[in-house]
């Protein structure tokens, strides 16, 4: 039997790997305040979000399948990066990842009227040492706008990855395997 659900994401990218998970699913958008909280950790802030999201689907009327909501951040320093907001805030991001280890967070969440489950996906992602042309050049291609810490390892931005370590899927914006097990377990939770 073929898993149905909602995708509580506007996202191309996460369409594009749930429909790699051969589910089949209905997308749509949640406008959630995606601020960081006083005091919250990354974290704390990416799998709040990403529970967020999959509960509004439910307050939204998708409640007779399970909705999964997902949300991705950059850390540094403690840091989490968000989207940068223009190229000044880009270029500060991609000085500050240049040369350096980050941690991309990717959290999965599915709920329905009772239940919510979650699960945060950590990878450790290295970029070579940037120069100020690559910087340029790279906001030039306006792929990094939409980008959480201002890059995507699937495009061009998968030049400066010197290393990795964990789920390139959840760099992308949705952890493969993790997500295929957390519906599963909710699921069979929901039968039970």
């Amino acid at each position: 039997m073929m898993t149905t659900l909602y995708l509580a994401s506007a996202s191309a990218r996460r369409k594009q790997l749930l429909t790699q998970l051969g589910y089949a699913f209905t997308q749509f958008s949640v406008d959630a305040d995606e601020s960081q909280l006083p005091n919250e950790t990354p974290i704390k802030l990416v799998e709040r979000l990403a529970r967020l999201k999959a509960q509004t689907g439910v307050s939204m009327g998708y409640t007779d399948k399970p909705v999964l909501g997902s949300d991705t951040v950059v850390v540094i320093d403690g840091l989490a990066l968000g989207k940068p907001v223009d190229e000044a805030d880009f270029i500060s991001m991609m000085q500050r990842l240049s040369g350096r280890t980050h941690q991309v967070l990717t959290a999965i969440a599915v709920a329905d009227k009772n239940n919510v489950l979650s699960q945060v996906v950590a990878t450790d992602v290295t970029f070579k040492a940037l120069s100020d042309d690559e910087i340029t050049s790279y906001w030039q291609s306006g792929e990094p706008q939409d980008k959480a810490g201002g890059y995507g390892i699937q495009g061009l931005g998968g030049r400066f990855v010197s290393q990795m370590s964990g789920s390139y899927f959840a760099v992308v914006g949705l952890p493969l395997y993790e997500t295929d097990e957390l519906v599963k377990t909710f699921i069979a939770g929901a039968h039970e």
